[in-house]
């Protein structure tokens, strides 16, 4: 697992289009988002977007990209006829890519900190910044599976990408106290949620119930794509 992760990390550095949307397009929109986040209501929900936005981009969209354009090359294939599980073979290959977003993801939340409000709970900050985690790793395995290719995970990716991201801006425009049961059930909804709430210092156990949705929807992502990833090129 280590090898092949390791072998992933030098693959995506070198892949431009791949580093690109996940590190500079994170970095570049962290930025607006933080230089003008008294235009978004404070640091909670810019923290909140942040969140959402750059592990869609940098885990969904990277992850389904490089799962499709592995696939396509046989490296799959190739790997599964070795020794390794088929569970080694997926951590190898999206670790380097979670550990990539979760560096940035620090820096950037850092920051914020640092030019607005602290964060006041936060070890369900972190509860919920690694649920998004999980939450986009379960879907691109997903979206994985009915991709045919690197290029076309750029159409594949869209619907997820732009319903998790309006989801969590409807949220931060409009708070929960309407539709709130919609809201929370949707994917990034419930995590929009409980990353304000954590920033603004929300209860432990009502921040707890807060995650179980995304929790589900971890569990139903990871599920569903034990049926639907492909580990060879779709004919």
């Amino acid at each position: 697992m280590i090898a092949i992760a390791r072998a992933e990390t030098r693959m995506l550095l070198r892949n431009r289009l791949v580093a690109a949307t996940a590190i500079l397009v994170p970095v570049v929109f962290a930025a607006t988002l933080i230089l003008t986040q008294d235009n978004f209501g404070g640091s909670s929900i810019v923290a909140a977007l942040l969140t959402i936005v750059i592990a869609a981009l940098g885990v969904y969209i990277t992850a389904t990209t490089t799962l499709a354009a592995r696939r396509q090359t046989l490296f799959l294939k190739r790997l599964r006829s070795t020794t390794v599980t088929d569970a080694s073979i997926l951590t190898g290959l999206l670790t380097p890519i979670v550990l990539i977003n979760l560096i940035q993801l620090t820096i950037i939340l850092t920051v914020l900190a640092f030019t607005g409000s602290a964060p006041q709970n936060i070890p369900m900050l972190i509860a919920g910044v690694l649920a998004v985690e999980g939450l986009f790793i379960g879907l691109a395995l997903c979206t994985a599976g009915v991709t045919n290719s690197p290029e076309h995970a750029q159409v594949t990716t869209l619907p997820v990408f732009f319903l998790a991201f309006g989801v969590a801006f409807w949220i931060a425009l409009t708070g929960t106290e309407e539709f709130a049961l919609i809201k929370r059930l949707l994917p990034g909804g419930a995590a929009a949620e409980l990353l304000i709430d954590a920033w603004n210092g929300t209860d432990t156990g009502a921040a707890i119930i807060t995650l179980l949705p995304t929790l589900a929807w971890v569990l139903v992502t990871f599920v569903v794509s034990t049926q639907i990833f492909r580990w060879e090129p779709r004919r």
